[in-house]
């Protein structure tokens, strides 16, 4: 009993060092995720900083977009710098100041960080939205009047609620010149143009719009000219629903050449310039834009020694209080495992159980290990019986032969026919026992050989009754049979008629004389359904559980001649699982009992 304390040891010292390695690891990952977390933030810093930026590139190009000047953006200015922490400095191409954030005197950093021209390339509307051009914002004579505004709007109202009528989800957005415009509910690029709700009427250019739309026309014709690139046909606004307005706003002009695509690149050419030559008077100057760090600007990320130190420290402490807890946790994790060590070694007819302390792993462990103890101490029990009860049935044939052949052998007895008949039947019981003995062993190994076949139930049930009418003729009872329609089974017809022979010889020989046994088939749904039912004695109540059980007899008395060896009803049931079928027994004491078989049913044949 010395073995199991160095087990114990080595469970122990492999916990241990388990243990430290998961310690070391998780300070590891701990360590590589905090780096990463810092570089993530100091990403997501930078990151921070650039959307700052673009918004306020964003929000001043917006404002060179709709004021003639800059005079006035000193507030929008401090507001930026405020929101954002950074300092922001507008000034002329000569690095004349128009406003700063910072206080007066404070030098401007050294370059631009952007140029603020709404009529130019780069400029920016909304963060993450970069947009080349003329920026939607910058209207001009575009702009509608009140009372257009208002005609538009109703317009639009009753366009919205045609294409609701239609099924179609929709809401008003308003463009940079005060035009509305009908979207989708998601806010998609779908258009939505059907001719039945108007939409060549709200599309229309306002009296404003045409005015500023002739006064574009004569600048793009002049131009066009002077290039050899004559447009034909009108110079039209062409509104555009299906982009995102009112952030990246409407195309103004679409023009068409009547030459090749170099002199429609050269129409376009002329109608940029002069939509820039057009709107100029309405946008503030370009200015430069400059942008520096404040008091909230980002923080450096500083490693000095002494944080080092700090680092290593914290790593050491949570290494140890790891280490710590892992071997008080060890040790009570050890203890139900030595338990179960203790009892695993322990021989095995002791059944050694193991007490359940806990929930965890090692509880369950242990409530399986007291589950196989169980059943181990149960087949051990039924082993032990099932050794008995063969020995029992064995010995009285053997005893009868053996005695007969001894009184012969000594001249007692003359070997006449009845003397070799009694011995012939001896002989067919301990046939009958070993075979019935084999065919339990083949089921229970899995090797039990089926042959199916389409078979006619009523046909199996005739053959069953046939094969038993003389011994039923002999005990002076009735059986007879009833078939409901014609179903059939798949299956073996050999142990079938083994399988319903057993349970008839079962019932003649609990049935009296004056008796009936009742064989009848039916078909339920995909189920075919035999019964054999017996006017005998009946079943008692708490006998019916182990009706199946090998060896197992409801009188204890009986002589294994007349009762059998207890080994047929067991082989029914085997039989029938080998064919996914299922056998019952039902019973009332004094009214006889009724075994039920269900087989899947087959197509007939």
């Amino acid at each position: 009993m010395n073995r199991p304390v160095p087990l114990r040891k080595r469970l122990l010292v492999r916990l241990l060092i388990a243990s430290v390695l998961i310690a070391v690891s998780s300070v590891a990952a701990t360590a590589w995720l905090a780096v990463e977390t810092t570089t993530r933030a100091l990403r997501e810093e930078q990151g921070q900083d650039l959307a700052d930026d673009l918004r306020i590139l964003a929000q001043l190009s917006g404002y060179a977009a709709t004021h003639p000047s800059w005079d006035g953006v000193e507030g929008t200015v401090r507001a930026l710098a405020s929101k954002t922490g950074r300092r922001i400095a507008l000034t002329t191409a000569d690095r004349t100041l128009i406003a700063d954030s910072a206080p007066k005197g404070a030098a401007l950093p050294l370059g631009a960080a952007a140029s603020v021209d709404p009529l130019h390339t780069d400029t920016y509307s909304e963060p993450g939205a970069r947009l080349s051009g003329i920026d939607p914002r910058a209207v001009g004579p575009y702009r509608l009047t009140a009372d257009e505004r208002e005609r538009l709007d109703a317009i639009a109202a009753k366009e919205q609620a045609c294409y609701r009528g239609q099924g179609n989800h929709t809401e008003i957005a308003r463009g940079p010149n005060g035009r509305p415009v009908i979207l989708r509910a998601d806010r998609s690029a779908a258009a939505l143009d059907s001719e039945d709700c108007g939409y060549d009427q709200l599309n229309t250019a306002t009296a404003t719009e045409q005015k500023a739309l002739d006064a574009l026309s004569e600048g793009v014709r002049s131009c066009a000219q002077q290039h050899d690139a004559k447009p034909y046909g009108p110079i039209y606004l062409l509104l555009k629903p299906d982009r995102k307005v009112p952030s990246s706003g409407f195309a103004y002009v679409k023009v068409g050449v009547s030459a090749g695509p170099k002199a429609q690149e050269t129409a376009e050419s002329c109608v940029d310039g002069a939509l820039r030559d057009q709107l100029d008077p309405y946008v503030a100057p370009v200015a430069d834009l400059y942008l520096g760090g404040g008091e909230t600007g980002p923080p450096r990320f500083d490693m000095s020694p002494a944080n080092k130190a700090k680092v290593v420290g914290t790593a050491g402490l949570v290494l140890a209080v790891t280490v710590a807890v892992t071997a008080v946790v060890a040790h009570r994790l050890v203890r139900p495992l030595r338990a179960l060590t203790e009892a695993a070694q322990q021989p095995p007819q002791l059944h050694v159980r193991v007490p359940v302390t806990t929930r965890d792993e090692t509880g369950i462990l242990a409530e399986a290990f007291n589950d196989l103890t169980e059943r181990r101490e149960h087949l051990e029990d039924q082993r032990k019986a099932m050794v008995s009860d063969i020995a029992h049935e064995l010995r009285s044939p053997l005893t009868n032969i053996r005695g007969w052949l001894e009184v012969t052998r000594d001249g007692v007895v003359d070997p006449d026919p009845t003397l070799l008949s009694s011995l012939h039947e001896e002989a067919m019981v301990l046939q009958r026992i070993i075979d019935d003995l084999q065919d339990l062993a083949a089921a229970d190994a899995g090797t039990l050989r089926l042959h199916r076949e389409p078979v006619p139930a009523a046909d199996l049930l005739d053959q069953v009754a046939a094969a038993h009418r003389v011994a039923a003729h002999t005990a002076g009872v009735t059986l007879h049979t009833e078939a409901e329609g014609s179903p059939w089974i798949d299956a073996d017809p050999v142990r079938m008629r083994q399988a319903l022979g057993n349970l008839v010889s079962n019932a003649l020989r609990h049935t009296p004389d004056g008796g009936t046994v009742a064989l009848t088939v039916r078909r339920d749904g995909d189920d075919v359904v035999f019964t054999v039912a017996d006017t005998g004695s009946g079943i008692a109540q708490e006998d019916l559980p182990h009706v199946f059980e090998r060896f197992w007899r409801a009188e204890k008395s009986r002589s294994r001649r007349t009762g059998g060896s207890g080994l047929g009803l067991s082989i029914v049931r085997h039989l029938l699982a080998a064919h996914d079928g299922t056998v019952v027994a039902a019973s009332e004491p004094g009214a006889g009992a009724v075994f039920i078989v269900r087989l899947p049913g087959a197509p007939a044949q």
